[in-house]
């Protein structure tokens, strides 16, 4: 761009986008002591909930969980904007119970922001990247949109749906990077002609309905858990007043709508070339797939304590405006909702995940780092585990330290972030506890046991804090050996038995019962930190959860062992896989490809055979034995 301004100060890392990924890259850096600039295009959207009102929910509010663990804004944030807070599967085991909170949208969204304009070392700045400034192979600013160019050490790109955003309505085609919002038009460009592969997604949103227009008679109210449970280790209790969900079901009068207006559905047209989220689903895609299903859930979300929105979630569709009415009038409870937003498709660039390090820093371009949509996957909770670990890492980086990479064995983040950048994605990428294969040790109630020492070694957790953890450490193991002494496992007595004996306490689960409305008092927004907590439930339910399932945690701890064998198998960067005779051709050019850091992951690749590992073991013994 020609006219350019230079911007006196020198960041040591620019964030693009403040989106959730971008927001917790900017914090995180900003806290490890970087000077950073966060850029949005439009300063009153950040951290907006574009979609979902929704944090957390299974496998994400682990997700969430950990990016507290570590340091991150992300549960806090929830804690304090949450309107409705859920914790999900407690009728099954605690690998797969994991916390859900609907949140204030606007609410959530300023919270961020206010904290974001409070950090120390940040500045928050409004415009369009358009062009990434490269020098010697390495990222070192960027031009923005009215002509600004702002020079760094590093850059993040955490751009969501934004790059090259086109939204489809029925036949309506605009471009646009959400509903209301001007796409990035130009930053594609810049990525392309910097040599990198650039393919198309597509996902959805349903409708938001005025909620004064539904017929709550005919729904099915969802209340709050009476207690609710807290995201963040380092908030007490939740105080804000809490509200219901509803439910409600489509049926054959909106499946025969929806059937006969595919012919007028972008999805099924050809209007739309990217592909959608496999897990997610408009309903037009369920109604083709499932034709025999009678019904679909909807689950109406207030939007907010402010606003009469109530977002339609299980109702995403792109068909026209006037089907959309037809479609909510044909379901019980919603004959005269009043339609306040059409749902729409949205059509975006993203990157290819395999073109990064493990780190998220790109191997094509040094001190460039991608977080978030751009990598190929969706929601709030991936992307902020994602925007996390790109901040530390590029700090880290800025001071010639060792990267920081959790292994599937110690996070569901290190799950998230090893599928992209060894396997890539076909469709957007959804975390779900099915993806872990040590999910039994990656619980929602450990977080802090796992990944805390990594938040205090970076700096991102105070030493006042960790002390409160370490303290409470102490007292699960303490705990732990107690019933160890008192309870004779191999008698096999049933845990309820000895719960009802008083020789084991349940501890607190974290949902209690479910109950009506609650009332309180919306807390002001503390930007000082706050304390871990620790209580004698807390304490219990830890230590009930270790004796009861010590079985299996054991024989999963013995997995994770022979896992991290094969990760500390290390391959050189330099590896020239050419030279290997007796390797399949696929397997060559995925390696060649991916460049795993270890055999451990290595074996993952797709198309990678246990004939190829062997080929790698013998080859890097040789080299081994030569050095």
């Amino acid at each position: 761009m020609k006219n350019t301004y230079t911007y006196p100060k020198k960041y040591d890392v620019i964030v693009i986008g403040a989106g959730h990924a971008g927001c917790e890259a900017a914090l995180a850096a900003a806290r490890m002591g970087s000077s950073v600039l966060l850029l949005s295009i439009n300063l009153d959207t950040v951290a907006q909930l574009s979609c979902n009102t929704c944090i957390g929910g299974v496998a994400k509010g682990q997700i969430v969980r950990e990016i507290d663990a570590l340091g991150g804004e992300m549960a806090r944030n929830t804690d304090d904007t949450g309107i409705q807070f859920r914790m999900l599967n407690m009728s099954k085991g605690p690998a797969v119970r994991s916390p859900r909170a609907q949140c204030d949208k606007k609410l959530y969204q300023f919270t961020m922001k206010h904290t974001l304009e409070a950090q120390k070392n940040l500045d928050l700045k409004q415009g369009e990247a358009v062009e990434i400034v490269v020098k010697n192979g390495n990222a070192c600013g960027i031009i923005t949109n009215p002509g600004m160019k702002y020079s760094a050490k590093t850059v993040i790109v955490t751009t969501g749906t934004f790059l090259k955003g086109v939204i489809h309505i029925g036949e309506s085609i605009f471009k646009a990077g959400r509903g209301g919002e001007f796409p990035a038009n130009h930053l594609s460009d810049s990525l392309l002609k910097l040599g990198f592969e650039i393919k198309r997604l597509k996902t959805g949103t349903p409708p938001r309905v005025n909620a004064r227009s539904l017929d709550y008679s005919k729904l099915t109210e969802q209340p709050p858990d009476s207690n609710p449970s807290p995201f963040s280790h380092f908030t007490r209790q939740i105080k804000q007043k809490q509200l219901s969900c509803w439910l409600a079901y489509t049926n054959i009068k909106t499946h025969k709508i929806i059937a006969s207006n595919f012919h007028r559905a972008p999805l099924f047209s050809g209007q739309i070339s990217g592909i959608g989220p496999r897990y997610c689903p408009s309903i037009e895609d369920k109604i083709k797939k499932f034709p025999d299903k009678l019904r679909h859930q909807i689950f109406l979300e207030p939007e907010g304590h402010t606003t009469e929105e109530i977002y339609c979630n299980g109702l995403a569709t792109s068909l026209p405006v006037d089907v959309q009415i037809k479609i909510l009038h044909s379901i019980r409870g919603m004959e005269k909702a009043e339609l306040m937003r059409p749902g729409y498709a949205i059509e975006y660039d993203y990157c290819p995940p395999t073109q990064l390090k493990p780190t998220l820093e790109t191997k094509l371009i040094g001190n460039l780092w991608f977080a978030g949509q751009i990598n190929g996957t969706s929601g709030y909770e991936e992307a902020g585990g994602q925007g996390i670990m790109a901040g530390i890492n590029a700090c880290l980086k800025l001071e010639s330290r060792e990267p920081f990479i959790l292994d599937r064995s110690e996070a569901y983040i290190g799950v998230l972030i090893d599928d992209l950048v060894t396997k890539g994605v076909l469709d957007p990428y959804r975390m779900f506890t099915s993806r872990a294969e040590y999910r039994l040790i990656l619980r929602t109630d450990n977080a802090d046991m796992r990944l805390m020492k990594y938040g205090r070694k970076y700096g991102l957790i105070s030493s006042k804090n960790y002390k409160l953890f370490l303290a409470y450490r102490d007292k699960v193991a303490k705990e732990i050996t107690r019933l160890e002494k008192e309870i004779d496992l191999k008698e096999k007595i049933p845990f309820a038995t000895l719960i009802r004996q008083g020789k084991l306490s349940a501890g607190r689960t974290g949902a209690g019962k479910t109950g009506k409305k609650r009332t309180g008092v919306r807390p002001k927004r503390k930007i000082a930190e706050n304390t871990y907590i620790v209580s004698p439930e807390r304490i219990s339910h830890e230590a009930f959860i270790e004796i009861k399932y010590a079985g299996y945690i054991k024989r999963q701890n013995s997995d994770i062992s022979r896992f991290r064998n094969m990760e500390r198998k290390r391959i050189p960067d330099n590896m020239d896989y050419t030279r290997l005779k007796g390797l399949l051709t696929e397997s060559r050019q995925k390696l060649i490809l991916i460049k795993p850091v270890s055999i451990g992951q290595a074996s993952r690749i797709s198309g990678v055979t246990p004939a190829d590992i062997g080929i790698l073991l013998i080859y890097l013994e040789k080299l081994s034995n030569r050095g």
